[in-house]
């Protein structure tokens, strides 16, 4: 990605980050923050949240869409992930999965500890992704 980013992938990662300070992971210290911005401009940002039983905890990807969505939004331009990890936190394969299907190829925006910017289309994160095509393929 060029050096440069534009003031609204700046204000999208500043959201992701204002929402990782708020982050709930008391067991593992890993606190994520994402942003996520609609094709309308519109921007929703959520932190992960942990249960002991890791099982039942929540990514902040999929709690910024899903807050999207229950808004009434459903198209989606691109997503800022922040984390306290050194390298870029990309999305975990649930949170690529959910993505994909509700939100489509979206522009996925990872930063590091050293402020870098790492940009990819989801569809690179998630190739040949299972979607709905996938589920009416073969029927009659």
């Amino acid at each position: 990605m060029s050096k440069a980013i534009t003031q609204s992938v700046s204000e999208l990662i500043a959201s992701a980050n204002e929402a990782k300070e708020k982050s709930e992971a008391k067991f593992s210290h890993f606190r994520v923050g994402a942003a996520i911005k609609t094709e309308a401009g519109d921007v929703y940002s959520a932190f992960n949240i942990e249960s002991s039983s890791y099982g039942l905890s929540m990514c902040a990807e999929r709690i910024a869409l899903w807050t999207a969505i229950t808004a009434g939004e459903s198209k989606f331009k691109r997503i800022a992930i922040v984390s306290d990890a050194k390298d870029f936190c990309t999305p975990c394969g649930a949170c690529r999965q959910v993505l994909y299907e509700l939100a489509g190829d979206i522009e996925v925006y990872m930063t590091n500890m050293k402020g870098e910017v790492k940009k990819q289309k989801l569809s690179s994160l998630i190739p040949e992704a299972f979607t709905s095509k996938t589920l009416l393929n073969g029927r009659d």
